[in-house]
């Protein structure tokens, strides 16, 4: 990468954790110009079927291994300052974010459970990646419960909270292997656990406590809602709490263990945790409430801060300076994006036309509309506006006239109707939504960007930086290490946003109002109880698989 030194330079590093690879970014504190950039793939990357070991996993299970992420620091950090050609003296500074919600059991001193040798074969002891969508009954009970005695906290989550969170994962833990539970003296997302092994500092970041942990207005869930899920779930919270820092604070200093693994000085600041989507808002200059951030790679999370507090429906979550502080940070997201086109790539699409290439060629020539499709984009379930993971993909109009482009298109364009929803529920519930910063490797598909402008008929801009998670954790890195007073200061420093790149045409936006009035029709006939043949399907497959997902235990073969 191009670069120029001065004497006195500072640096900072910034380490995303993906869900197959791990990214460290060198950049300098001056001006954010990114040195040098590394990524580590993940040995075991997502564990689906079946543990290390051999034992078979059930449906929905989406584990990782922890030794993956220390192995990021060990590869993946040092290659990225060896590639930035800066002395690693000079680096003041490193932070993480993480995708979210990923959680691991460990003992108190945070060694994971899954590395205890009698623990290796319990799938509970494993990390649990944030596409674990086994304990979407566990949310379904909590989120009854919640309604039921009026919890003032659900409202904040949209009236759901999801399988992904921790509550549902930690009860799905009690239940189906309560040793394992037990054991767990701590149950802690890995932007919070990578933190402690950098720093020696147990510490949570406000972010994924007030997200994916339900900490509003100082208060987590009661004891007394927790045992009325479970006798035994009452001492959940002493697993999650602990010292709660604000984004952009100091959680501690660079160990000597933690030194020699990066190669970076020991004692340098170490960011508190973050959320690789949250954290991108820094990076795209999108601090100030009413700026969307959209960050599309496998999913897509949507992030926007507000001024005022208000309750979305169907959102993930508003946390006070969860995004950045001083503002109400709003979550909302699809759990399917990118993934679904590479499915229709390797899974779907015949020889000659299977690439994206190929297939984003012969969409780009049609017409709006021109395919008579429409899909619903719910591949790996719908995390907003809907919260239920066990509803599934869908596509209406083909014909034997239908070609793999056409399908390809239909996707894309299924993905746009998504976010246009999320946009609209932001809107109508007075969360302003200005304009969009779109960040992630989809920015690579100029139809995919175009699809966007004209369905949500805004201008799109592009975050200047391929890499704006990784940025974004550099730029917390350098408040942590005191070079800039806040956030927002290092933001307008070090972020950068290109603006406009892509708008709305008219006639397009006009001939995909009339498609996006399906999509709307299919998304609520399917989702919102008019027909539930998604959830009746897959309670056929789980159970044909050996294990209904009203009892997935039986398959673990637990030993209580």
């Amino acid at each position: 990468m191009n670069r120029v030194d001065g004497a006195g330079d500072r640096y900072v590093v910034g380490v995303d954790y993906g869900t197959l690879s791990g990214r460290a970014l060198v950049v300098r504190v001056g001006d954010g110009a990114e040195l040098g950039t590394a990524v580590h793939e993940y040995g075991d990357a997502v564990i689906s079927t079946a543990l290390p070991g051999g034992r078979a996993l059930p449906p929905d299970w989406a584990l990782q291994n922890p030794e993956d992420y220390r192995d990021v620091l060990r590869y993946a950090v040092p290659a990225a300052v060896s590639a930035a050609g800066v002395d690693p003296a000079a680096v003041v500074g490193i932070g993480i974010d993480f995708t979210a919600c990923t959680v691991l059991p460990t003992n108190a001193d945070g060694v994971p459970l899954c590395e205890d040798p009698e623990l290796r074969d319990r799938p509970h002891a494993w990390v649990k990646l944030w596409k674990h969508h086994a304990a979407q009954t566990h949310a379904d009970r909590i989120n009854a419960l919640a309604h039921e005695r009026a919890e003032p906290w659900i409202g904040r989550y949209g009236g759901k909270i999801s399988a992904e969170w921790q509550y549902a994962k930690g009860l799905q833990m009690l239940e189906e292997d309560p040793e394992v539970y037990h054991r767990a003296e701590r149950f802690i997302e890995a932007a919070d656990w990578i933190v402690w092994q950098l720093c020696g500092t147990e510490t949570r970041n406000v972010c994924t406590a007030g997200y994916k942990g339900i900490l509003q207005d100082g208060q987590y869930p009661s004891a007394d809602f927790l045992t009325s899920l479970n006798p035994g779930f009452g001492d959940f919270v002493t697993k999650l709490d602990g010292p709660l820092l604000p984004l952009g604070a100091r959680a501690g200093s660079l160990t000597a263990q933690a030194a020699a693994w990066t190669g970076l000085p020991e004692g340098i600041a170490v960011a508190v945790g973050n959320v690789d989507a949250h954290v991108t808002a820094a990076s795209a200059q999108a601090v100030e409430p009413g700026r969307l951030v959209a960050i599309m790679g496998t999913s897509t999370c949507h992030v926007v801060n507000g001024a005022q507090v208000a309750e979305v429906a169907g959102m993930c979550g508003v946390v006070d300076g969860g995004i950045s502080p001083g503002a109400w940070g709003y979550e909302a997201g699809q759990s399917g994006v990118g993934d679904i086109f590479g499915w229709f790539v390797e899974h779907a699409a015949p020889a000659g036309v299977d690439s994206h290439e190929r297939l984003t060629e012969l969409a780009a020539s049609q017409p709006v509309g021109a395919h008579g499709l429409v899909a619903l984009d719910w591949w790996n379930g719908n995390r907003s506006l809907l919260v239920n993971h066990d509803l599934s993909g869908m596509i209406v109009g083909m014909t034997l006239a239908t070609r793999p482009q056409d399908v390809y298109r239909a996707l894309l364009e299924s993905t746009a109707y998504g976010t246009r929803m999320i946009i609209e529920a932001f809107v109508e519930a007075g969360v302003a939504v200005n304009d969009l910063v779109i960040a992630g490797g989809l920015t690579n598909n100029a139809l995919l960007m175009q699809i966007y402008a004209d369905v949500t008929r805004r201008p799109l801009n592009i975050i200047a930086s391929a890499q704006g998670p990784a940025l974004g954790s550099a730029i917390h890195a350098a408040v942590a290490a005191g070079e800039f007073p806040s956030v927002h200061e290092a933001s307008q420093a070090m972020g950068r946003v290109h603006e406009a790149v892509y708008r709305p045409d008219p006639e397009r936006a006009r001939a995909y109002d009339a498609l996006y009035a399906e999509y709307r029709t299919l998304h609520d006939h399917f989702g919102r109880g008019g027909n539930d043949v998604m959830l009746r399907l897959r309670a056929i497959r789980n159970a044909a698989a050996g294990t209904a997902a009203a009892a997935p235990e039986a398959a673990l073969e637990v030993v209580a």
